[in-house]
Order: structure tokens, then sequence, then C-alpha cells
């Protein structure tokens, strides 16, 4: 099949959409399938392009020299580096402009079978879909978190602004515009039916834990020595410092369990909340900030903790199932995420830790340090996550249902999604 992904996030970003994008592309050509990827140039979570990176102009690539089928454009755009939002419009509308030309030459030259694209950003849509009606493509969104909706809850658009009810209305349209639509856990496709969209056209295609990769760790992590860490405990987040997190109840939390010398609040990452993450954290000794870590020394990274934190803000938990929680229960290491009960992180985190409320510093305190201070509940929920990974989480099966139901709508005029109530069934 050929097959080409619009998506504005890929390696060599190494967190995020990008991971998954990566390895939809990868996984695909390593299947023996032809993939052309138009993507933007890399920014993401630092919101500026990377050094050695061409700010202006495109770069096309085989970025591995194993995977001859696989071709990767780095398509120019705007960065914001205050990404408010109308800024973030204007970034994304940016890269869907640039990507056109790219995608309509690839439209009309590979003639591919399928035009997937990712969101964020559903306006890469506007690249997407005349490309596939040029050549005549099946189309299929996968959706990583609801933009639109996300942003009204973390304020970074009004809901009932022009702009707020514009980019409801592209939603819509974007909807109607695809053959099969796509996300990542049960709540997240339910909205699909609450937005309109037919049954028949909806297909769960969940992140998957890097299991080979993540493995778990026993006795004390050769990073704490490295970064410096020398307290017996690590409460650990990692990842994209962004204000639709909630990563600002981690100082609070941390003030509260200022008196407990065996604890470390570490934090790696970058993004657009960390300035103010760093603000909020002056006077702390119990808190460190560190960049994100290579790849390779991913796993060590992971098992630095004792136990994982996950914060999410009050009503973002059912728009995005943060793709970092694959790995963290990859890891072996219990998480405590803050989340309503029945959302969809409450449900993947039940059994493997705690969840606490939304914006509660006081519980998110005390349940860190019920962990803490019962290391055999520790290693069960530790031993229960990394079990949950193995079970809804990897990345063979996942890909193998994938796979077939691409080679399902692109041969066959039927659209019912085969491999679509199976996986629900599965993984709810």
């Amino acid at each position: 099949m050929r097959i080409l992904i619009l998506g504005i996030n890929y390696a060599p970003e190494i967190i995020s959409t990008a991971v998954y994008t990566t390895g939809l592309a990868e996984m695909l050509a390593e299947a023996g399938h032809d993939v052309r990827v138009i993507t933007a140039q890399p920014y993401f979570p630092a919101w500026k392009v990377m050094a050695g990176w061409p700010r202006f102009t495109y770069r096309s690539e085989r970025p591995r020299s194993d995977l001859p089928k696989l071709q990767v454009t780095h398509c120019p755009l705007y960065v914001p580096t205050n990404p408010t939002g109308a800024r973030r419009i204007l970034h994304h509308l940016s890269f869907a402009l640039t990507a056109l030309p790219r995608a309509l030459w690839a439209a009309l030259t590979k003639r591919p079978d399928l035009v997937m694209v990712i969101a964020p950003s559903m306006m890469s849509a506007l690249a997407g879909i005349p490309a596939a009606r040029i050549s005549g493509a099946k189309t299929w969104l996968h959706i990583q978190d609801y933009e639109v909706e996300a942003a009204f809850a973390t304020g970074l658009l009004k809901e009932d602004s022009r702009v707020g009810r514009t980019a409801k209305g592209f939603e819509a349209w974007v909807l109607k515009r695809f053959d099969r639509i796509s996300s990542i856990s049960g709540p997240m496709l339910a909205k699909l039916a609450e937005k309109g969209v037919a049954a028949s056209k909806v297909f769960e295609l969940r992140n998957w834990a890097n299991l080979a990769k993540v493995t778990p760790m026993t006795g004390r992590s050769p990073m704490c020595e490295e970064l410096g860490i020398t307290t017996p405990h690590v409460a650990l987040y990692s990842g994209n410092l962004a204000n639709k997190q909630g990563l600002e109840i981690i100082p609070q939390v941390a003030r509260l369990l200022a008196h407990r010398q065996d604890l470390t609040f570490a934090i790696c990452g970058d993004g657009s909340f960390k300035a103010e993450l760093t603000q909020l954290s002056e006077g702390l000794d119990n808190i460190r900030f560190f960049p994100l870590q290579p790849l390779e020394r991913f796993s060590d990274t992971l098992g630095m903790a004792t136990v994982h934190l996950l914060p999410q803000i009050a009503g973002a938990a059912d728009l995005v199932l943060p793709s970092k929680l694959t790995n963290m229960l990859a890891s072996g290491r219990p998480v405590i995420a803050t989340a309503e009960p029945g959302t969809a992180l409450a449900g993947e985190v039940e059994g493997c830790g705690a969840v606490t409320r939304p914006g509660d510093a006081v519980a998110l305190a005390a349940a860190i340090e019920a962990l803490i201070d019962e290391p055999a509940l520790c290693a069960t929920y530790g031993a229960a996550a990394r079990a949950r990974a193995y079970e809804r989480w990897d990345s063979a099966a996942i890909f193998a249902r994938f796979e077939a139901e691409i080679q399902h709508l692109i041969r066959t005029k039927d659209q019912t999604p085969v491999a679509a109530s199976e996986g629900l069934k599965d993984h709810r």
C-alpha cells in the first residue's frame, strides 16, 4: 500500500504525539508499505525550531537506511515563543499552508491509497483532504486529543467567542470528510458519537508502550547519581510542560511535603509553562528541574521514580489521554494521576497507583506519602502497572489491528471497521 501521513509533530522530537506518528510510519514501512510523511520542522516542546534545521525552507530525507520505503518531508512553519490561543491557530495554519503543495505533489506523483491526518492539528486536513481527492485515496483522521475542547478547558479560547465558534464549526466540517476516524480511548471515541460521527466510521487506535526499551529496574537507577539526586524517593514528572496539564499542583505539593527529607520532586521536560512552573517553585529545596533526557536513557529516567506524577486539569481527562502514561506503566512504577472518577485517565490508572481530584494538593500529597511509606504496596502497584502495559498497550497487537483495518478500508467498499468493536471490547 502507498500511504501519505500528515502530522505536525515527528522525530527528532522525542515526546508526545511525535513518538506515535513516527512509530506508525516506521511500523508501516517495516511491514513493506510505501510511506510518505509530511511534517513540520522539529520545534516541540521548546517552541523553538531545533538547532541545525532550516527555518524557512523544506527538508526531505530518508531518516532510516534500513527503511528505504519511508520518506519524510519537514515543512517550515511559524513557531510562536509564547503560544497563546490566537498564535497557536496561526502556528497550525502555517503548517497546513506549507504542507499543502507537498501533499498535492505527493498525491499527483505517488498516488497514495490512504491519506492519514494526525490531530493535533485538524488544520492539517486542509492539506490532506484535497490530496486525497486528487489521488482518489481513502481518508483517515487520527485524534490524539480534542484540541478545540482542550483549548476551551484551558482558557486558550473562549467557547462563545467568534474564534471559538469558528473552531467548533471547522471541527464539524473536518469530521464529515473522513472515511475513518480513530482515537486513543473509549471515552474519546464516545465523544465522536456526541459530535455526530457514525459508529461505522469509528476505530480505536491506542497509543502503545515501548515494552522492549522501557523495562522495570531493580534497585536504584543510575540516573539519580548522574543528576545529583540523593534522596531515597523520587516523585517524577517527565514530559511536556504545558498549561493544560495542571502542573502548578506539583510545587504546591512540594511545599506541603517540604518536611520529607527523603523525597525529591524531579521534573524532566521543557515547554511553554516551564518559566512559570520554575517561578512557582522558588524557595523549594525539594524540587529539581532537568532537561528531557535522551532516548537511550529513557528507561533509566523512568526508573528513577518511586512514583510517577500525572497531573491533569479538571475537564480535560476525557479530551486527552496523556501519551506519557503508557511508558510510565511500562516502567513498573506506580502512577498517581489527578482526574475525576469515571474518566478515561482514572480508569487506566485504577489498580496501578492512585487517583486524586484535580487541583487537590492535599490529597495528592497524602497519596504520595501513602505509597512511599508502604514499599509493599508500591511494589504491588508497580507490578500491576507493568502487567497492564502488556495487557492493553502492546505495540504488536495494536499495529496488527491497525494494518488490517487499513487494508480492509482500501480494498473494500464496506465502511464498517472490522476491528473496531474487537478493539473496544479488549481495551476499554
